[in-house]
């Protein structure tokens, strides 16, 4: 194997990381009967709602298929409502959905939190944060480019 540059071995290490982050968040979340997946997207609708399908799935950075299928069966648990208004449908949390997220919301956070708390310091998160925004708001500079071209 070739030897790899030192910007290409970070961005492994992050996607492994997030990779076990979800998996760790996956088996946490499990208790609330969610997935990382709809943990996030009950989340979004409660930020935004009543929010559109579209909205949801580009907010998400999922498919419109892969995001109808994931609402379907959160509607089907009775979590969200959709409302059509001619063409556009609009997506809002029940009172199930809206208890089950403040429940599950905070032991979420908690969760994540720990996977930094137990291994950084608070200087080491403090320029990790702005390590994180930095490489963030670069990779938007270049999608918004992307998005006009």
């Amino acid at each position: 194997m070739e030897d790899l540059s030192l910007a290409t071995l970070i961005w492994l290490r992050m996607a492994r990381f997030v990779q076990n982050s979800n998996q760790l968040s996956n088996d946490h979340l499990r208790q609330f009967g969610l997935t990382v997946a709809q943990f996030e997207a009950l989340a979004h609708i409660r930020n935004f709602q009543p929010i559109t399908q579209t909205d949801l799935a580009r907010g998400l950075t999922v498919t419109g298929g892969g995001i109808s299928r994931m609402l379907s069966r959160l509607e089907s648990e009775g979590l969200i409502s959709r409302t059509q208004d001619w063409k556009t449908k609009h997506i809002t949390l029940t009172d199930k959905g809206a208890e089950l997220l403040e429940r599950a919301f905070p032991s979420q956070l908690q969760q994540q939190a720990s996977l930094f708390d137990e291994a950084l310091d608070e200087e080491e998160k403090t320029q990790l944060h702005a390590l994180m925004k930095k490489l963030y708001d670069n990779s938007r500079r270049r999608q918004d480019g992307e998005d006009r071209a």
